[in-house]
């Protein structure tokens, strides 16, 4: 998308009253580096872009060892034992998981860490493997089972030449469209595998119940915009399947048949990345680092950002305002003046720029109108990168002005102690004392919302109390 479109996107969210995400990747010049996507060629070429795609290969050896045990087991207790499975862990936040009809099994950091014992990932890994076992994809088409599904893929997330996209934004693409039927029989098949390789069949139902709670909270920590999209939540989630998940279990047994093996998963998952890497930015409350690039800002009180692939967006907690920061790279000899004009279309009438220093950096300014919008653009140098600042807001908002100046007078270079102490967050595994609490646990959190986040991640809920000697999952550097 050209510069001059940007900022007729952005008027027209706005006017839809539609919140800023990463679905809406509108913005061009990834501050990231940017390499070109090669060609897929077979199955190994399409893993290998496949996994650049959602940020890499994570290693971490004892996770991976507890995964390819699973997987063995639940292959062994499916209909199809001769088919061979590989695991890849993916380095991404969200909460994805996905299968090739090559026996390719895929699962991200984030839905393992959302997993409280070993059946719950189990159920999602036991889902994945029915997918194939059942050939849902070649009966959807055995085109797109393949090529189609992985080329699509493929060429939607790095079509930019990007080769690790933001996985707010990838996950947005749908895998595998299967049906609400082969949902729910790739459900039930999964249940009874469980059971079958000895885990608690009641793990389903459990994980469900868990994304449930995972994406009501995501939404109310992005301002009701739905949060980062999880490709498992397109398949979904609902009550009902739920309680299919949980019946298919009932009718195989009372609660506690099979072993959840709580202890020795969380064994395995101690230390994994949490969030977002700090290199490529992250978000703390209202502010935004970026490590690699050495550079961040602050929005305003009350808004909620998002750092998407391509840019980080914000928005007010009524919608009434919004924002976008970004890195393009400026035409050789463009000015920043130039930058600013180049953002607008001839049908948003800009008015002068001016040119001052923010922070020491040298910037340049311009307001526009629209019909029912106003917008402030602001470009910012930092050695070699340009940085851009979009602010828009309804033209009765006496008060947007002076936030938009307080916000860009945020913006600066960060120093090497403070991307030092820019550490990656990990989920760890503690033991609750004889005196701990919710909240004594939660207080250990190093993220939004501790008290929900650690009652999500561990299965918690208004009524439950902590169990001394019991161990919990926290959120630390």
């Amino acid at each position: 998308m050209t510069r001059a479109s940007i900022i007729v996107r952005l008027a027209a969210l706005a006017a839809a009253g539609v919140g800023l995400s990463g679905c809406n990747p509108i913005f061009g010049g990834d501050p990231r580096p940017q390499v070109q996507a090669p060609a897929v060629t077979g199955v190994d070429g399409e893993h290998e872009q496949l996994v650049a795609s959602f940020g890499g290969e994570y290693r971490a050896p004892q996770t991976q060892a507890l995964l390819e045990s699973m997987t063995a087991r639940l292959v062994a207790a499916t209909d199809r034992p001769d088919v061979r499975y590989r695991v890849t862990i993916l380095d991404s936040p969200a909460i994805n998981a996905f299968a090739l009809p090559s026996g390719r099994l895929y699962v991200t950091r984030g839905l393992i860490a959302l997993a409280d014992d070993a059946s719950e990932l189990a159920a999602v890994m036991a889902h994945e493997i029915a997918h194939v076992t059942l050939a849902h994809a070649a009966a959807r088409s055995e085109l797109e089972a393949r090529s189609v599904l992985v080329s699509r893929v493929v060429s939607d997330v790095l079509r930019d030449q990007r080769a690790s996209a933001d996985i707010r934004e990838t996950s947005r693409y749908d895998f595998a469209s299967f049906s609400r039927a082969q949902e729910l029989e790739a459900d039930a098949v999964s249940v009874r595998t469980l059971a079958r390789a000895g885990f608690d069949p009641f793990g389903a139902a459990r994980f469900l119940t868990a994304l449930d709670r995972w994406m009501a909270l995501s939404e109310a920590m992005h301002g009701g915009s739905g949060g980062p999209p999880s490709r498992l939540a397109s398949h979904p989630s609902t009550p009902e399947r739920i309680a299919e998940a949980r019946n298919g279990a009932r009718r195989i047994g009372a609660p506690g048949l099979g072993a959840g093996d709580r202890d020795a998963y969380l064994a395995a998952i101690d230390g994994i990345a949490f969030g977002e890497d700090p290199r490529d930015g992250i978000v703390r409350g209202t502010r935004y680092l970026n490590a690699r690039l050495g550079i961040g800002f602050t929005a305003p009180d009350g808004f909620t950002l998002d750092n998407a692939s391509r840019a980080v967006l914000g928005t007010s907690a009524d919608g009434g305002r919004r924002l976008m920061f970004d890195a393009v790279e400026p035409a050789s000899g463009q000015s920043l003046a130039d930058v600013v004009r180049a953002t607008w279309t001839d049908s948003v009438v800009t008015g002068a720029v001016e040119e001052r220093e923010v922070n020491g950096l040298a910037a340049a300014v311009a307001s526009s109108r629209g019909q029912e919008w106003l917008f402030r653009v602001a470009a910012v140098r930092a050695g070699d990168a340009v940085y851009r600042l979009i602010f828009a807001y309804r033209s009765a908002d006496a008060g947007a002005e002076a936030a938009f100046q307080r916000t860009l007078s945020t913006v600066r270079r960060i120093g090497e102690a403070e991307i030092a102490a820019l550490t990656r967050l990990r989920l760890r595994i503690v033991t609750a004392g004889a005196g701990d609490t919710l909240e004594s646990l939660a207080a250990r959190m190093q993220v939004d919302r501790p008290v929900e986040t650690f009652r999500t991640l561990n299965g918690l809920f208004d009524h439950t109390r902590i169990e001394p000697g019991r161990k919990y999952k926290i959120v630390a550097g």
